[in-house]
């Protein structure tokens, strides 16, 4: 897992050619005036989800991780708490769904804040719980990026 701002993103770039693409996507765009939904980048091997949502509470949060493709998770507007444990460390619960892209996982992880303008990149060894709340519930605008692996 990889947490950091936006300014600091294109250090991240050697990882896969096509994360410089994701960074690209995030530095050219006013990410605050996207409108929810899917937006191509590169065909099925860079996309941007754009997504606007209320946080839950961490009891109703699920653990997931993909494998087909790195999450970029950019945080817009608002801020979230963010799970994270590596996957040696949980069971699976919902084994690996290849259309969907995900498995589910039962698991006891760590959480850290996902501020606004900062984002957090998530590999296949990296069980994530996304868009839970902080002390309350609260709209957020965030911007998913899928990069195929």
């Amino acid at each position: 897992m990889i947490t950091d701002s936006l300014q600091h993103i294109r250090q991240y770039s050697s990882v896969s050619p096509r994360l410089e693409r994701a960074a690209l996507f995030l530095e050219t765009h006013d990410c605050k005036a996207l409108e929810p939904g899917k937006y191509e980048i590169d065909g099925d091997h860079v996309y941007a989800l754009v997504q606007h949502y209320e946080t839950k509470p961490r009891e109703k949060g699920l653990w997931e991780a993909h494998r087909q493709y790195l999450d970029v998770q950019y945080m817009a507007e608002g801020c979230e708490a963010l799970g994270y444990v590596p996957i040696d460390r949980t069971e699976v619960t919902r084994p690996y769904d290849r259309d969907g892209d995900y498995a589910l996982f039962s698991a006891s992880g760590d959480f850290f804040t996902l501020r606004e303008g900062h984002f957090a990149v998530f590999a296949p060894h990296d069980v994530h719980m996304p868009a839970i709340q902080l002390e309350a519930a609260q709209a957020v605008k965030k911007i998913v990026i899928k990069v195929l692996i």
